[in-house]
């Protein structure tokens, strides 16, 4: 008998907001979820002090994340996304890619010491670089492996939203 609701795109998913939400936990930021995803928005974190800062993410999950020639992350979003990744915005928007093991028996570890995520996640700014494109269903975008999403990463590109230059 199946007992299991979730297909492993519902985990990875999941899992992309359980990286992200701990994160931004750590450092004394909130997180808000939109009540529908209609403009690529999964997750707002927002910080506090002047001109309250926020993010605003389309998380993805994977456990395809393989390098190119120039040593940088290729992943195929759909154009959709890509789109409003671009889009002009007050609140800067991120693409934030969790990459997980091949096995999604090690997606998690628990222990009675230690919660273990077998993952990190990187994060892209599509504002820069990035041409609009046309007659493509999903392009493929390409992530400096330098951008690990970390803590203290995560409190720069708050920095960086408070003064506007992200």
């Amino acid at each position: 008998m199946k007992t299991t609701l979730l297909t492993q795109s519902d985990q990875k998913e999941a899992l992309s907001h359980v990286y992200v939400r701990s994160l931004a936990a750590i450092s004394g930021f909130i997180t808000s979820v939109p009540e529908q995803d209609r403009d690529s928005v999964d997750l707002r974190i927002q910080a506090g002090g002047s001109r309250r800062p926020a993010l605003d993410l389309q998380l993805k999950a994977t456990t395809k994340l393989s390098a190119n020639q120039e040593g940088a992350l290729n992943f195929r979003i759909s154009i959709k996304n890509y789109r409003d990744l671009r889009d002009k915005t007050q609140t800067p928007r991120l693409l934030v890619v969790l990459k997980l093991p091949e096995d999604p028996s090690k997606w998690l570890m628990v222990t009675p010491e230690k919660l273990i995520l077998h993952s990190h996640a990187y994060w892209l700014s599509l504002q820069k670089g990035y041409e609009d494109v046309a007659d493509q269903e999903t392009i493929t975008v390409h992530i400096p492996q330098k951008n690990v999403l970390n803590v203290e990463t995560l409190k720069t590109l708050i920095e960086q939203s408070r003064t506007g230059t992200i």
